[in-house]
């Protein structure tokens, strides 16, 4: 399958990963079409971040192939794919200020001293105000909250105007507003440019309303197909080979029983790769 053909921003083909004997996933077939928004889900340790990695050329394929906006996979570096890494705060004393954070992602890949274009300053401005940020611009990034300098590396992200926009956690350690502030910014860019969108998450709950298909790795398996497919009892005991329990609190989702021994209680919670 050619992903110029079928129009895919992203086609995972027969993919295996192996650490040493252990192997992460194989026999991953995957196809994003434009608009989709997919969730990665699963355990530590389960190859969620490793498989972006891959899409980004910084890890190898043990077998199969990757297609990214139509060229392969063979090498780290495509300015036409958006990333937006796990958040982790940035230093106090960093001088560089919201605005020069968020110019990074319309400038930082020309070479030299980068030269101002027209419209680059309406395009940082359009991007702080769909961050929410044009408050702070001018502020240091290192004075902001955590959830304020994830806003801005979504901005950051989206910067190139990316079809295809790879998430690793970017809700982690968030309050509730900027969680929120974080999906209404993603989501809103996919529906709005038909990006296709590949987001990592320890908790499913703040995008379920969002999310088209999911993809749940375990123990060297996956399974993949709507919410509704994926998050059942039966569907999740079987993947894992344990007894797995989905249950509704209120309007939350959690799964129960599953055998990692970091996520005991497993909203998906507090989950490192």
């Amino acid at each position: 399958m050619d992903s110029e053909q079928t129009g895919a921003p992203l086609v995972v083909e027969h993919a295996a990963l192996r650490r040493g004997s252990r192997v992460l996933w194989s026999g991953l077939d995957l196809t994003v079409r434009p608009g989709e928004l997919i969730a990665v889900l699963g355990p530590s340790g389960s190859g969620k971040t490793t498989l972006l990695r891959a899409i980004l050329g910084l890890d190898r394929l043990s077998d199969g192939r990757i297609v990214a906006l139509g060229e392969d996979v063979h090498r780290a570096g495509s300015r036409r794919i958006g990333y937006i890494p796990q958040q982790r705060p940035l230093p106090r004393d960093t001088a560089m200020r919201a605005r020069d954070l968020v110019q990074l992602g319309v400038d930082g890949h020309r070479f030299g001293l980068p030269i101002p274009r027209r419209g680059d300053r309406a395009r940082v401005d359009g991007l702080l105000a769909a961050a929410g940020a044009a408050d702070f611009a001018d502020r240091p990034v290192g004075m902001l909250s955590g959830g304020e300098q994830q806003r801005l590396r979504v901005a950051q992200a989206l910067a190139d105007d990316p079809k295809l926009l790879l998430c690793d956690e970017p809700l982690t350690s968030l309050d509730l507003a900027n969680q929120e502030a974080v999906v209404r910014m993603i989501d809103r860019h996919r529906r709005e440019r038909q990006a296709a969108v590949l987001l990592v998450t320890h908790d499913i709950n703040p995008v379920l309303g969002k999310v088209d298909r999911i993809l749940y790795l375990a123990g060297g398996r996956f399974t993949l197909g709507t919410p509704r497919d994926v998050l059942r009892s039966d569907v999740l005991t079987d993947l894992y080979g344990a007894a797995v329990f989905v249950m509704r609190a209120g309007n939350r989702l959690v799964v129960v029983g599953a055998p990692d021994a970091e996520e005991s209680h497993h909203h998906h919670e507090g989950e490192h790769e």
